[in-house]
């Protein structure tokens, strides 16, 4: 039996300067100081950006949310509920050695259904970082 495994490209620093241009877009356009955080699939910094006025902490969450939405493969908007007393993952944030944060703002992104990387967004309110992120992502091809 043959094997038929397409390769996927992966995300490249253009790609991530694309992300990071149009979710400093939509942030501006909502008057939103952030950061903004770009991981390859490996977890890899491939591009960040703190706005000069942005919290100084929104660059370390927006880092936090990117490597929890790569990890889990899942928007963090959608894993809140998770980790709240009796939720599935309630002990995670505290289990590893590279904390995970479950607030929104965290996007994975893929590429043909395959994982090829994550976006973080921090600095605004959770649902204004998460919409930042998909914005983003809507404009990467």
């Amino acid at each position: 039996m043959m094997s038929t495994t397409t390769a996927v490209a992966p995300l490249t620093t253009q790609d991530a300067e694309t992300l990071v241009a149009e979710a400093r877009r939509a942030a501006e356009a909502a008057g939103v100081t952030v950061s903004i955080t770009v991981l390859d699939a490996g977890g890899h910094l491939l591009a960040f950006r703190r706005d000069d006025r942005a919290v100084l902490i929104s660059g370390e969450t927006s880092t936090r949310k990117a490597y929890t939405a790569l990890q889990l493969n899942a928007p963090t908007a959608d894993l809140v509920d998770a980790v709240q007393p009796g939720g599935l993952f309630h002990t995670l944030p505290t289990a590893l050695d590279r904390p995970l944060l479950f607030i929104a703002g965290g996007v994975p992104v893929r590429r043909d259904g395959r994982l090829i990387g994550a976006i973080g967004v921090g600095g605004g309110a959770p649902a204004q970082d998460h919409s930042f992120a998909q914005a983003a992502l809507e404009a990467l091809v």
